[in-house]
């Protein structure tokens, strides 16, 4: 698997869809997708790879492939917008959240869903974004 396309996830319903370059045939990117749900391990769907075993020859069709999956299988729709801040640094996915006043994140790899995120809590969504940036220049640094 190529590294997951994190600049071109797409929120939708509760879920954030990932594309990634499946394959490629005669030079043609064939595309997959990955799943997060703002409900995690509660979603059938959470962390799932392509639930609609159908692939597509773009982000954009492989984006509406799970569109279609999702509308017709999801087990929740949510109208809020849990992935409106989400990041993408050094091909990192980190989506920063707020609750009673304070900030914290998830941290995905360019390579998979699992968070590696540091139990930590902020002040403010700057503060949050300075730590995360602050600690993975340090470990391009080294």
């Amino acid at each position: 698997m190529s590294r997951l396309l994190y600049e071109n996830s797409v929120s939708y319903k509760g879920y954030l869809i990932i594309p990634f370059v499946f394959g490629t045939i005669d030079s043609q990117d064939i595309y997959s997708y990955k799943l997060l749900s703002e409900i995690a391990n509660q979603s059938q769907f959470h962390k799932a790879e392509n639930p609609a075993e159908i692939y597509g020859t773009s982000i954009e069709n492989i984006v509406d492939i799970a569109k279609e999956h999702i509308d017709e299988y999801s087990d929740f729709v949510s109208h809020c917008d849990n992935f409106k801040f989400r990041y993408v640094y050094r091909n990192n996915l980190i989506i920063v959240f707020q609750e009673a006043g304070k900030y914290f994140y998830d941290h995905y790899p360019s390579d998979s869903l699992n968070n590696i995120a540091a139990p930590k809590l902020f002040p403010s969504e700057y503060d949050c974004l300075s730590w995360i940036k602050q600690g993975m220049d340090g470990l391009h640094t080294r």
